[in-house]
């Protein structure tokens, strides 16, 4: 059963270019990991960068308000 919400909204994502498909499948895959209580697992890349960020806040190194700003401005809708 689909609510019309959710059928209006897939017939517009119909329209996405595929890179913009592909991000909102891994975010549903994401909403359905949480419903069926599946733990996450990191991979050994994303375990490595926690790692490296741990590493780095304990030694005091953080982004600047303007690298804060720079990186958030890349994924803002203009």
């Amino acid at each position: 059963m689909k609510t019309k919400r959710l059928i209006e909204t897939l017939e517009r994502v119909d329209t996405w270019p595929a890179h913009a498909q592909d991000e909102l499948a891994e975010i549903v895959l994401d909403i359905d990991a949480g419903l069926k209580d599946v733990v996450y697992e990191a991979t050994p890349e994303e375990l490595e960068g926690i790692d490296r960020g741990l590493r780095d806040a304990a030694e005091g190194r953080f982004a600047t308000d303007e690298e804060v700003e720079a990186t958030f401005a890349k994924f803002r809708r203009k």
